[in-house]
């Protein structure tokens, strides 16, 4: 669609967009649309004192109250005149539903849908004329994953001849380097400040470590495939090689997981008496500590020979043994028993089933935590899942692909020391409640001083503080990170990736050049900003050339530029861009 067809759009009489949910995500994208791009939005929800809908409610937008997302709530928010519709619930098939009733309300209408089966959700988009379908669980999981590995977010972009990836400019070579996006480490002489964030797009690109590459070669392309790409579409010897990682076994540990800590003590203090008397054995017979042992071992099992001629200390060795022999058997019977039961308990209810050593935790399973657990799977980490709920939706996941899960609350010492929080390299604590994940952090520090914590958290100023008071820098948003995409699909703005850059986002995007238009007739270069906006490409002639990192020319109409930018960036951008007068979401009641 032209930039002109666009605006069109914008200026029909009674032009509005419509948001359906009361969740993070609701929240962020009503925030985003009113006070980002000035637009007319009407939300529906359920009950704006339930949920998000406090928040949303203080934006001061128009509020449909509906218990359903159907025909009546439609028409009281005016469907028929607006310009697009959001559905943002976490639910595929309500969402669907709904999409298939509004637009029967009006069938010009632009449909956002929130979908967490992306496979399905490519087959939606083919049912409607002008629908985008979006899974902010897949923009957020890169971020997640990345933290809790202390690695560069796995994320590729895949663009019509060229695909792009995120990577450090230590691992590329400097003719691959597309764009630098941020300068993660301070500059030289210059102190590191706790909680310092990383400087996006810096105006001396040779400052950025962290850079937006173009796979080209062997390495890069294998690098993306490492990265991103799901475990079935690997090579035979990458799969081969991830599998045996994943399968390394530590036979010896596995008694830790299958007989309890009592019993292991028992044995400890039995096995220190026989150790014992087999040295007392060989200094009263004198004799070797071989035959000692045949002695100590046969006295034990078999029950002591009573000698009055014996020496004191020889009898007062064998009455140890002979009440060591009077526990052992009783011994050996329960740790038998209670390894075959526990062995059992784990298949069935998918516990550790042996030890195991530097693995991620994943805590919460909902749309984000299966994401994780996938891409963390693919990539070869072992990973132990914990969730409360044993319906939990990535409980199948973790049962297809082998992962150990437990059915516990997280914030329990218990639930941690069973998913091996000793050991683990990171854990990552995902639910949808800010208190719970901060209590399960703690909890974690307690039971591991040094253990990498990646906190799920809504509210960036709560962040901030945990970050000063607990000194628990890693946190990430998902509803932040996923806002901007679906706001701009919204104005008909596609955003080709999501680049994760601790807390903050940079998207790739593709802007028309309106006619009129602040940038039509200026330099490419002035569409530069430095912190906010850089140009990558360029694409003219109607669509038939595209130029990578263009040379200075100046801009016409119909020109496309494709940009990395912040959210204010490519706010700014597209307000440059758009017709004079008009700003990129104004529209008209």
């Amino acid at each position: 669609m032209s930039a002109e067809s666009w605006l069109s759009r914008r200026l029909r009489p009674d032009n509005h967009l419509v948001v359906c949910g009361d969740d993070p995500l609701a929240h962020r994208l009503v925030d985003e649309l009113v006070t980002r791009y000035h637009a007319n939005v009407i939300v529906i929800l359920r009950d704006k004192r339930r949920n998000h809908g406090p928040e949303i409610a203080r934006l001061r937008v128009p509020i449909v109250e509906a218990e359903r997302f159907d025909a009546d709530a439609f028409r009281r928010a005016r469907l028929g005149t607006a310009s697009a519709l959001a559905l943002v619930q976490q639910d595929d098939v309500g969402n669907i539903h709904a999409a298939l009733q509004a637009q029967e309300l009006n069938p010009d209408l632009r449909l956002v849908i929130r979908m967490f089966n992306t496979n399905l959700g490519h087959g939606v988009e083919r049912l409607f004329a002008d629908c985008a379908v979006l899974s902010d669980a897949s923009m957020a999981t890169p971020a997640f994953v990345a933290a809790a590995l202390g690695e560069v977010a796995p994320v590729t972009v895949r663009l019509p001849g060229r695909t792009l990836y995120v990577a450090r400019r230590s691992e590329v070579r400097p003719a691959d380097v597309v764009c630098g996006l941020a300068a993660t480490e301070p500059r030289r002489g210059a102190a590191s400040e706790p909680g310092a964030r990383p400087a996006l797009l810096p105006a001396d690109q040779g400052r950025a470590d962290l850079v937006l590459a173009a796979a080209n070669g062997r390495s890069a392309l294998s690098r993306v495939a490492a990265a991103g790409e799901p475990a079935g579409e690997l090579t035979r010897p990458t799969k081969l090689r991830l599998w045996l990682r994943r399968r390394r076994r530590y036979p010896l540990g596995s008694l830790s997981v299958l007989i309890s800590r009592k019993l292991r003590i028992a044995a400890l203090v039995l096995v220190a008496l026989l150790v014992a008397a087999t040295l007392v054995m060989s200094l009263v017979l004198h004799t070797g500590l071989s035959n000692a042992a045949y002695i100590t071992l046969l006295d034990t099992l078999g029950g002591a020979n009573a000698d009055p001629k014996a020496g004191a200390i020889q009898k007062i060795t064998e009455s140890v043994l002979t009440l060591v022999s009077i526990a052992l058997i009783p011994l050996i019977t329960a740790a038998v028993v209670e390894s075959v039961v526990n062995a059992r308990l784990a298949l069935a209810l998918g516990r550790l089933k042996e030890p195991i050593h530097g693995h991620v935790i994943v805590a919460g399973l909902g749309n984000v935590g299966t994401r994780v657990i996938r891409q963390l799977h693919d990539l070869g980490i072992p990973v132990v899942a914990i969730d409360k709920n044993e319906n939990a939706r990535g409980i199948p996941v973790a049962r297809r692909l082998d992962i150990p899960f437990i059915v516990g609350d997280v914030s329990r010492e218990e639930t941690l020391r069973s998913a091996s929080v000793q050991t683990c390299r990171a854990l990552l604590v995902l639910s949808t409640d800010d208190m719970t994940n901060l209590e399960a952090a703690l909890q974690g520090r307690n039971l591991k001083d040094d253990l990498r914590v990646v906190l799920r958290l809504f509210d960036g100023d709560f962040a901030d503080r945990v970050q000063r008071v607990f000194g628990i820098p890693a946190s990430r948003s998902v509803s932040y990170l996923a806002a901007p995409a679906f706001a701009l699909a919204m104005l008909e703005r596609e955003v080709k990736g999501t680049i994760p850059v601790g807390r903050r986002v940079l998207l790739i995007a593709e802007v028309p050049v309106c006619a009129g238009s602040a940038l039509d007739g200026q330099p490419v270069s002035t569409a530069n900003e430095s912190g906010e906006a850089r140009v990558i490409a360029l694409t003219a002639d109607h669509g038939r050339s595209t130029v990578w990192s263009p040379p200075e020319r100046a801009l016409s109409a119909d020109d496309r530029l494709l940009v990395v930018a912040t959210r204010a960036g490519l706010s700014g951008l597209l307000t440059r861009t758009a017709m004079p007068g008009r700003r990129p979401g104004e529209v008209t009641a």
